[in-house]
């Protein structure tokens, strides 16, 4: 992996394959397309960072607007791939219903 492109598709495959094994069944058919920017209207205020597609199981990640205005407390590689993740998480989790945190209990857990 040479770029930030490269790391954040990286992670992108890497969440959803894990989020895939966590939850097959409602997952099966999940389809997760990166795009650098939003075709957004000119009256939606904001930018967007992801659009979901129930109807056809798909998440498109929006690369850029995640890259760029995510605020972290520390810009290295390790931050930028758990805001990436952050996204896939809430992004699947917006897609069938459930809270991100939901998707994934132990994840986070230590001790």
């Amino acid at each position: 992996m040479n770029t930030r492109r490269d790391l954040f598709e990286a992670t992108v495959r890497a969440s959803a394959d894990y989020l895939v094994d966590l939850w097959p069944h409602e997952l099966a058919s999940l389809t997760i397309d990166v795009l650098p920017m939003p075709d957004q209207p000119e009256q939606v205020e904001g930018v967007a960072r992801w659009r979901v597609v129930p109807s056809r199981m798909r998440v498109v990640l929006f690369r850029i607007p995640i890259e760029r205005m995510s605020r972290l407390h520390r810009d290295d590689d390790w931050h930028r791939r758990l805001m990436v993740e952050s996204c896939v998480f809430r992004a699947v989790g917006e897609l069938i219903g459930k809270d991100p945190w939901e998707l994934a209990p132990d994840r986070f857990r230590h001790g």
